[in-house]
């Protein structure tokens, strides 16, 4: 595990202090991706694996002021960079593990997850905290702003069968782990995987 964990903060922890100029034109994107969770004001949602945090400013203007908003990443150097950008004011931001989270059972209403699934060192397990942390009829959202294909193409790869991202492979991993997909859709310019939560 901290093999893993040391990998995934060495590769974002490079990357943090331009991650956002990099990336500069995501928030249609991960504002639209929020609005397919249907949270409704007073919910309460975990951004798995926030990064820059990003998707905050869209979780805090779908659960108002009296909704809760948590973020929690495994790389200090991605939180201390949305703290820079002003987005710890949508939410509480945590350095942890989506592996062991601090949060009680069945105590949010979804969770959001940007480019995680890809980075998660136990999928199964690790799919299975989340699903721990949401109550029954909850919703997990799996979100990158760009489709399995073109992610791919920018990183200079093909896609493989075996990508935890493909349909055939996350169908099963996710009921596996407590979810049932819902909704897939994989795009240049989105994908968007959307499950709920099993009794």
């Amino acid at each position: 595990m901290a093999d893993d964990h040391t990998h995934v903060q060495e590769f974002f922890g490079a990357r943090a202090a331009d991650w956002d100029t990099r990336f500069p034109d995501d928030g249609p994107a991960f504002a639209a991706a929020v609005g397919a969770l249907g949270l409704r004001p007073g919910d309460a949602v975990l951004d798995a694996g926030c990064g820059t945090g990003r998707a905050l400013p869209a979780l805090r203007e779908a659960v108002g002021e009296r909704g809760s908003v948590l973020g929690i990443d495994v790389t200090p150097g991605m939180l201390e960079a949305a703290v820079r950008a002003g987005r710890d004011r949508n939410g509480q931001l945590l350095l942890g593990d989506v592996a062991r989270l601090p949060v009680r059972s069945q105590s949010l209403d979804a969770v959001f997850g940007s480019g995680l699934i890809s980075h998660l060192p136990q999928p199964q397990e690790n799919l299975g905290e989340l699903a721990r942390v949401v109550r029954p009829g909850g919703l997990l959202a799996l979100f990158h702003p760009i489709g399995r294909a073109a992610l791919a193409a920018r990183q200079g790869r093909r896609i493989t069968p075996d990508d935890l991202r493909a349909e055939p492979v996350l169908r099963p991993l996710l009921a596996s782990s407590g979810w049932r997909l819902v909704s897939y859709t994989d795009e240049d310019s989105r994908f968007l995987a959307v499950a709920v939560r099993q009794d």
